[in-house]
């Protein structure tokens, strides 16, 4: 029994340790709910719906105030403008124009 007691102990010291510490955020592996928001006013607006941005980012701010996209956000709504960068990132670099949107598809008809 002490020869099992002893292997125990030196099979929980060659163990890893695993010290706590916050993740680096270049290194996420997935979307905040910041991000999503952020992400889904930028598709809005590349669509040209303008209300639903601006309702989206109001959320962004209201709802999650300290994440990363929240002074971008809040910059929008105060009125500012909408960067082609931004909207590059968002579309796939298709200059704004996203797919076609519902309505847009059943004009062409």
């Amino acid at each position: 029994m002490k020869l099992f007691g002893a292997a125990l102990v030196l099979a929980a010291l060659q163990a890893p340790l695993q010290c706590s510490h916050d993740p680096d955020p270049s290194e996420r592996t997935e979307d905040t709910a910041g991000d999503a928001l952020w992400n889904l006013a930028n598709d809005f607006e590349s669509r040209g719906d303008h209300a639903a941005a601006h309702h989206t980012l109001e959320t962004l701010v209201t709802r999650y105030p300290s994440s990363r996209h929240a002074a971008a956000a809040r910059d929008r709504l105060d009125g500012g403008t909408w960067s082609e960068a931004e909207r590059a990132d968002q579309d796939g670099g298709t200059g704004g124009q996203g797919p076609p949107t519902r309505d847009s598809r059943s004009e062409s008809r």
